[in-house]
């Protein structure tokens, strides 16, 4: 199975832990990535993930995000097909990085992507191309998409 995790989901377990929600999507998070580093799940990287990690504030953040790229299976570059794709996901009423996201894993054929913006979520309900949901919801049904 091969997924997309946008900068929102890779940044979950650095934020306040002290809110339940948090918490427990970091830690579905966290057994994602598990499952990417037993090569259960195949992890795609790109170049808009670069992007935003790079802007990232906190250099040990920003490091320890950036070694992701690392174990990902694909690691996707600007295309004028991702570009169609991402005015597609706008059209929808995407914003450009979220767009782009989106299109990049489209383009590399992503069963899931996941992430914690509840705005990309809603957006994205009942897109037929590939489920858009957060890690948890990933985790809790996960088995359907093996």
């Amino acid at each position: 199975m091969r997924i997309y995790l946008d900068n929102c989901c890779f940044n979950r377990p650095y934020d306040d832990q002290s809110r339940i929600r948090i918490r427990i999507e970091s830690e579905a998070k966290l057994f994602v990535q598990a499952k990417i580093l037993a090569g259960e799940i195949d992890l795609v990287w790109s170049y808009i993930l670069d992007y935003e990690n790079n802007a990232n504030p906190f250099p040990e953040r920003r490091w320890s995000i950036a070694q992701w790229k690392t174990t990902a299976v694909v690691d996707v570059i600007e295309s004028p097909s991702i570009l169609e794709h991402a005015r597609q996901c706008e059209s929808r009423g995407l914003r450009g990085k979220d767009a782009l996201h989106i299109a990049c894993a489209i383009e590399t054929g992503c069963e899931c992507f996941l992430t914690t913006d509840d705005q990309v979520i809603k957006i994205m309900a009942n897109f037929d191309v590939m489920p858009v949901m957060n890690p948890t919801t990933f985790v809790t049904t996960m088995e359907q998409y093996k």
